[in-house]
């Protein structure tokens, strides 16, 4: 946290440009596991991380946990003004736009209170919704201290989400996944969650 912030934020996301590109992975599993392969095959994690992609792709009810986004000019995009309401509302978050739209200046920066941090522990030991904790966990792995216009060029590496018509919902590339897991021994699955 910086001098300025909201006194009752406890995290901050910076950049509305990441935000889109960690949501984009929160929401399709099948991007987040290719990501997870990709950084597999550089050595940037462990095979263990092979499991988890698998388990992404794998889970007896993937599609709850699929929510597609539309491609605009940037990539993947969907306004968060009413998400952002919401959690405001609870006080669970905090928004804050600066500069002039349209201009480099313009900045958006979303900040976690820490009623919005208890909200996350509590999620994250419910035995139905638990599963979007441990997403969160991934998301942040994957997209570490990158910034956000770097997030979405590695997004846009993949032919389907680039090849999408502005407007339309980004494909699953779920098949394309699992047939770069096939070239990967997996291995065992472990009982503390195989990596996360």
């Amino acid at each position: 946290m910086t001098d300025g912030d909201p006194p009752v934020a406890v995290k901050a996301v910076r950049s509305e440009v990441r935000l889109q590109a960690m949501d984009f992975w929160m929401r399709n599993p099948d991007y987040l596991a290719d990501e997870l392969i990709s950084q597999v095959e550089e050595g940037k994690l462990s095979d263990s991380y092979l499991q988890v992609a698998h388990r992404l792709l794998e889970d007896p009810e993937p599609d709850l946990h699929y929510y597609p986004m539309p491609r605009w000019f940037y990539g993947a995009y969907e306004a968060i003004d009413d998400a952002m309401a919401l959690l405001e509302t609870y006080r669970l978050a905090t928004f804050r736009r600066s500069g002039e739209p349209g201009t480099k200046s313009h900045r958006n920066q979303l900040f976690l209170t820490s009623a919005g941090a208890d909200a996350v522990a509590e999620l994250a030991g419910d035995p139905v919704l638990g599963w979007y904790t441990h997403q969160a966990e991934l998301v942040a792995l994957v997209a570490g201290d990158t910034v956000g216009s770097k997030l979405k060029e590695r997004q846009y590496e993949q032919a389907t989400y680039a090849g999408t018509e502005l407007g339309l919902d980004i494909a699953p590339i779920a098949e394309h996944v699992r047939k770069r897991l096939d070239g990967h021994i997996l291995p065992a699955a472990e009982t503390s969650g195989g990596g996360m």
